[in-house]
């Protein structure tokens, strides 16, 4: 098994205008930081189909930007996980996939984010990852931000169904560290203040310790950098890579 090839870490959107300068060079144009992100990053997710979905042409021409192996999470939009709170999913889904099902096997898992105020109700969630269970070979993460979702039956329940528990890095969310299914999704948003500032070296190596033992037992790890303000997420990013990369890499005999 190719331990490496299980471990897929980038940033959330690679959209960012304040990362002119920093990242992107001074004279690029918005439509070229696709390609430009696709150099030095192997996955991404979309963060733009969660408050608006894209055309087909949008999201071919996404795909067509970047190199063969780039992987896509795509992020379900907020009018399933927001204004309906997974009620009714069956027409959302239909929509969703009928842009980013095409595309199949340029996605990693589907990113759904729950707002806080929602709570786990198997009545509501059971019907939901049922729906979900329609689309073969798709993958689903959930993010949820109320604690609840972390009780014995809400566990089981995506145990069941495949769906794998995100986990958010973030003082103010709440935490639980379950694997639910064959994928591992993390998203680390910023470790105190939200969005804008750095993690450690320290706690980057103790999830690059974490990620290589999760692949070396079959899993697949994504890892997506969310503290996007004043480009810590790009540098988080890149020295979480090369911590596993120095973990993975094979001693010379």
């Amino acid at each position: 098994m190719k331990v490496e090839r299980n471990i897929h870490i980038g940033t959330s959107g690679w959209s960012y205008k304040h990362w002119k300068g920093i990242f992107y060079p001074n004279n690029m144009k918005s439509a070229e930081y696709l390609t430009f992100y696709a150099r030095h990053f192997p996955v991404s997710e979309i963060n733009n189909s969660f408050y608006k979905l894209p055309t087909k042409d949008i999201a071919e021409k996404w795909v067509e930007s970047v190199p063969d192996g780039f992987l896509f999470c795509p992020k379900m939009s907020r009018y399933l996980s927001h204004l309906k709170k997974l009620h009714d999913p069956q027409e959302p889904l239909e929509r969703f996939f009928g842009i980013f099902g095409p595309l199949k096997k340029h996605l990693g898992p589907i990113l759904i984010q729950l707002p806080a105020n929602s709570r786990f109700s198997s009545g509501v969630a059971g019907p939901f990852y049922e729906e979900t269970d329609r689309y073969k070979g798709f993958r689903f993460a959930l993010e949820v931000r109320h604690p609840s979702w972390f009780s014995e039956e809400s566990i089981a329940l995506m145990k069941k169904h495949g769906i794998t528990l995100v986990f958010s890095q973030a003082e103010t969310f709440p935490y639980h560290e379950e694997i639910t299914a064959k994928d591992i999704y993390l998203r680390f948003h910023g470790p105190s203040s939200l969005y804008s500032s750095p993690y450690s070296d320290e706690v980057l190596e103790e999830y690059a310790e974490k990620f290589t033992e999760w692949a070396d037992q079959g899993h697949h790890v994504w890892a997506f950098f969310n503290n996007d303000v004043g480009g810590h997420a790009l540098n988080n990013a890149r020295k979480l890579q090369e911590l596993v990369n120095t973990k993975i890499q094979i001693p010379a005999d």
